[in-house]
This record gives C-alpha cells, sequence and structure tokens, in this order.
C-alpha cells in the first residue's frame, strides 16, 4: 500500500516545482516609485499616498523618489529602462504620457511600448489660483481684467503640464497673450504666486486644496465639465462662457517586460488598495477617486489621451524649454 502511494504522488512532485519556478518572488527588497516631479505638486501627492497605502499590502516600503525634468520624461525615461523586476515603477501622469510625448524630441521612450500600464490613481480638474489681494474678486472680474490688459500672466509648474495646456488653451479662448513663468516644479511656483510675485496659477486640486482653504490662495475658477462637491460655491469655466476643461490624470505603470505573476499581484493589491474606503475618501478629499479600470481600460485611456492631448499640445504650438 505505501509503495502505490508513494507512485500515486511522486508524478506530480516536477509539475509543483516548476509552476513554483515560474513565479518569481517578489518584491524581495524596496520599491522605489519614481515620481517625475519636484516635491510638493499633485503628481507626488498622489504618488506618495499610493506609496504609503500600496507599501504595506506588498510586504515592502515604497519609497518615492523625485526625479523631475524635461516635462517628466526624465523619469519616465528611468522606468522605461529600470531592470524590470517589479522593483522600479512610476506615477505615469498626463504629463508623461499625454502631452510631453508630443512636443519633446527623442524623449527617449515609447509612452506604450516601454510600459505596462497598471492603474489609475486619481483623475482631478485643476483650479486657476490667484493671490489673495488680486484685484479680481471672481472669474467674470478675472476675463474682463485680462482682456482689457491683453494679457493673462500665469505661474507654470514645467512645460507640457496639463496645467500649462490650460494655460495656453485659456488665453486662446480669451483672445489675449498668455506669459508663462516657468518653475521647477509646483512647489516654487506655489510658492511665487502666494508672494504675489506671480498672480495666477493653473493647478490641479490636490497640491491647491490645503492653500485654497488656507486662504494663502482664492480658486475663482474650475476647468471641469461640472462643479466639484469640494467647492459647490466655485463655477466652472464653462459658466461665464468659455469651453475650457481640462484634468490632470495620474496612475501607475511598470516597465514593459516586467513577469506577469508580478504585474498581476501589483494590480490586485492596488485595486483593493483603491477600493479601501480611507483611501477613497482621501482621493475624494484631494478632488478625484478613480473609476476601478482595469490595466487594458487604463492603458486603452492613455493611448486615447496621447491622441487627444498631443494634437491639442500641437495646436498651441507649445515648445520646450
Amino acid at each position: 500500500m505505501i509503495t502505490r502511494r508513494l507512485g500515486l504522488v511522486l508524478p506530480f512532485l516536477p509539475l509543483a516545482t516548476a509552476s513554483s519556478a515560474q513565479t518569481p518572488a517578489w518584491p524581495t527588497r524596496p520599491i522605489r516609485l519614481i515620481v517625475p516631479f519636484a516635491p510638493g505638486g499633485t503628481t507626488d501627492v498622489v504618488g506618495r499616498l499610493a506609496a504609503e497605502k500600496l507599501g504595506p499590502r506588498l510586504g515592502q516600503p515604497m519609497l518615492v523618489e523625485n526625479r523631475p525634468g524635461a516635462g517628466a520624461t526624465l523619469g519616465a525615461q528611468l522606468v522605461a529602462r529600470a531592470e524590470p523586476d517589479g522593483h522600479t515603477l512610476l506615477v505615469s501622469s498626463s504629463t508623461s504620457h499625454g502631452v510631453s510625448p508630443a512636443i519633446y524630441p527623442n524623449i527617449g521612450y515609447d509612452p506604450m511600448a516601454d510600459f505596462a500600464h497598471i492603474a489609475l490613481l486619481s483623475r482631478t480638474p485643476p483650479a486657476l489660483l490667484v493671490t489673495r489681494n488680486h484685484p479680481a474678486r471672481n472669474i467674470q472680474g478675472y476675463l474682463e481684467q485680462g482682456r482689457r490688459e491683453k494679457e493673462l500672466t500665469l505661474a507654470v509648474a514645467a512645460i507640457g503640464t496639463s496645467s500649462h495646456l490650460a494655460g495656453v488653451r485659456l488665453g486662446q479662448a480669451m483672445g489675449v497673450e498668455v506669459r508663462s513663468v516657468v518653475y521647477r516644479g509646483v512647489g516654487p511656483a506655489l510658492t511665487d504666486v502666494i508672494a504675489g510675485i506671480v498672480p495666477a496659477i493653473i493647478d490641479s486640486l490636490p497640491s491647491a486644496v490645503g492653500h485654497i482653504r488656507s486662504g494663502s490662495l482664492r480658486a475663482i475658477a474650475l476647468l471641469s465639465e461640472t462643479r466639484s462637491p469640494l467647492f459647490p460655491d466655485l463655477p466652472t469655466m464653462r459658466e461665464p462662457g468659455l469651453d475650457v476643461v481640462s484634468a490632470a490624470w495620474f496612475g501607475i505603470s511598470a516597465p514593459a517586460a516586467t513577469p506577469a505573476p508580478i504585474l498581476a499581484r501589483l494590480t490586485r493589491e492596488t485595486r483593493a488598495m483603491l477600493a479601501e474606503p480611507e483611501t477613497r475618501a482621501k482621493l475624494e478629499e484631494l478632488g478625484g477617486a478613480p473609476p476601478p479600470w482595469t490595466p487594458a481600460e487604463y492603458t486603452a485611456f492613455i493611448k486615447s489621451e496621447l491622441a487627444t492631448l498631443g494634437t491639442l499640445a500641437r495646436a498651441a504650438d507649445i515648445k520646450p524649454q
């Protein structure tokens, strides 16, 4: 009887060993989450929230590493060329995978072919923010002043961001020139607007909401289709008759050749993290919790945004500096 039982069990042992060999151990060390912008901006805020919530689920710390430059293309290029072992990930965005590929020559990566896109983390509209002492008390006053002076001056976190594109489109809709004061990240840009050095900025809600609530900046309009439940009294740009709608989005992407079992686990844990009530509440506070998209849906969305944002950026004749 013993011999017959061994005869039944032994043929299955090689199969179990082969299956184990095909599933890589992951993660085996801390995970780098590359944020392709300076600290303090929306990409950084969303990335740090994801790292805080996702690291414990994966059993390793997720360390945010800021790699700003060239409209988020430097950080994206780093991840595209990284070892595809699941230990280097990117906060992909409407800049790195939307606008910048259309305006920066030779960015060093293919936004689709070089990445495995995992999940959308947040999608949020930008707001037009002005200094506390700005003479315009509402969006109508701001538009009247801009048309009277035939110019808008806006702080810009970086060339090629969705907020930069939104500002250019706003000027075109108003029929006025836009003077962009370019910074290395949204943190320094916001600092100068708060100080009154530059009169206004268009910025995504996650990095702006604290300044709005503290009163250090005044929000006078959202560049969205509808008003936000966060600020129900804040009008959209459409209400005074300007069809300027924009949205910044942020997600997680990995190098394209990352093994399927790693991508599957990363997808599973990210979706579970985004479904947590605490995480969703925090994202809602920041202006936008995402739909529960699959990797295929996020990938299709990026492909669509590449076409849409690229067309808008080329039409606006945005050039890198």
